[in-house]
């Protein structure tokens, strides 16, 4: 099923002839790890590194994706730009690997503790210091606590319109054609710059694989680290003192199993079988 729709609130206009897109990436503990390698600071509660491998949240790749296949198709450039702990340069450096035009990192002891609030108060002062947007893109939700806030908080911040779940983008006659993804199948919306979209995975933003060459130049590139008082951000909005979520408690899921087997011929064992999964209410 499918809807068209032209998305409120934004003022009509057409793309330029160069489309200035910004990515926001985050660098995590790879979610892959199995999780018995998780380790929880209880004074934080946060997630230890413990040297774990760090990457990109897998939906960041896919919006990055979406960015550098827009640039392909239509011109323009691709900054990608993350608020973290300065082990962030390394996701930077693999956003250039892919195809960015230029990166920024802002990291700051201050942020430490910052909700979604906080984090999109900083994000959109880097944002603006890099240049006025025309497209901005997050992932859907963050892969470590597959927080969902963060992108349409920031387009608050931005005071620009956000369309969220967007798993394809395209450029039609200056304006942009997206397809969101509701419970009930898509809808198509059309809209004109600035936007911000936070973006699902689909079969056309698989993330791709930077070549070596580009993975060598990206690592000699300077990429700019500005701090809370670069950004003219103050201490009040930022970190714990500006949290108006809290997390009270974290902890991983235990999960317990054990094996039975059965006794008797496979008739009565199929029997014995089904009536315990009935019991269970599993059937």
């Amino acid at each position: 099923a499918g809807q068209r729709r032209t998305s409120p609130g934004i003022a009509p206009g057409r793309i330029g002839d160069v489309m200035r897109i910004v990515v926001c990436v985050k660098q995590i503990i790879d979610p892959e790890l199995p999780a018995s390698q998780f380790r929880i600071d209880a004074e934080s509660k946060r997630q230890r590194p413990n040297g774990h491998p760090l990457v990109i949240s897998p939906y960041d790749e896919n919006a990055l994706e979406v960015a550098l296949t827009l640039k392909e198709k239509t011109g323009g450039t691709v900054a990608v730009v993350s608020a973290g702990e300065p082990s962030a340069i390394s996701a930077l450096r693999k956003g250039l690997a892919m195809g960015a035009d230029e990166a920024a990192l802002i990291s700051d002891p201050a942020l430490a503790g910052s909700d979604a609030f906080g984090l999109a108060v900083a994000l959109a002062r880097g944002i603006q210091k890099l240049g006025t947007p025309d497209l901005v893109l997050c992932g859907c939700e963050s892969g470590d606590w597959a927080d969902r806030t963060v992108g349409p908080i920031l387009a608050e911040a931005l005071d620009i319109p956000c369309v969220s779940f967007v798993a394809q983008v395209e450029a039609q006659d200056g304006r942009l054609r997206m397809r969101r993804v509701v419970e009930e199948g898509y809808e198509i919306w059309e809209g004109a710059p600035p936007l911000l979209l936070t973006i699902l995975s689909h079969e056309s933003n698989v993330p791709r694989y930077p070549k070596v060459k580009d993975i060598m130049t990206a690592s000699r590139r300077s990429i700019p680290t500005w701090s809370a008082g670069d950004l003219g951000v103050e201490a009040g909005d930022i970190g714990k003192a500006a949290m108006r979520t809290e997390v009270q408690q974290l902890t991983l899921p235990s999960r317990e199993s054990r094996c039975e087997l059965l006794d008797g011929q496979p008739a009565q064992q199929v029997t014995t079988l089904i009536t315990r999964l009935r019991e269970r209410k599993a059937i």
